[in-house]
């Protein structure tokens, strides 16, 4: 998109023109998915500048609640495959990596508005309570991943027996 399409949807959004132009006037480039500022100078492995915006992750937003027995993390990650996300548990963290393809491809300068986070994405979070990570449940229903934490519960305690010899 050139710098008068750009000033022009700037504007219309309420946005200070050279605010939006800024970052491209300095060698830099705003990362539409995630709202990184990434150097374009920057080359990949491969030496296509793309591939510098194909490499940055998006965070995951998400809902974390708790009810009497469980901690429940819940995020909206529409058109994403249940295969394409990787839900990792230890007694005191969860963390969801993911990712969402794009199916058609769309030239920079054809966006009007470009908002939807497309690649690689990730959150972790540091859970309030230690749960029992081999009793964790994950689904994905109407776009929406739900992972059910079971509280481990430090107030019940196990007697043991003493043997004699």
């Amino acid at each position: 998109m050139n710098d008068d399409a750009k000033a022009f949807f700037a504007k219309l959004a309420g946005k200070d023109v050279d605010e939006e132009l800024a970052p491209a006037k300095r060698g830099r480039k705003k990362n539409n998915n995630n709202n990184k500022e990434i150097d374009i100078e920057k080359e990949s492995e491969t030496g296509d500048i793309a591939d510098v915006f194909d490499e940055a992750e998006g965070q995951l937003t998400i809902d974390v609640y708790q009810t009497p027995a469980n901690i429940i993390v819940e995020s909206a990650i529409a058109g994403v495959k249940p295969e394409d996300i990787d839900v990792s548990i230890s007694s005191d963290s969860v963390t969801v990596r993911g990712k969402r393809e794009k199916e058609e491809q769309v030239r920079g300068a054809d966006y009007l508005y470009q908002e939807c986070y497309w690649g690689r994405f990730s959150r972790s979070v540091v859970l309030p309570q230690e749960v029992d990570p081999d009793r964790a449940q994950a689904s994905l229903k109407n776009g929406v991943l739900k992972i059910i934490l079971p509280k481990v519960d430090k107030q019940k305690f196990k007697k043991v027996k003493i043997k004699t010899e």
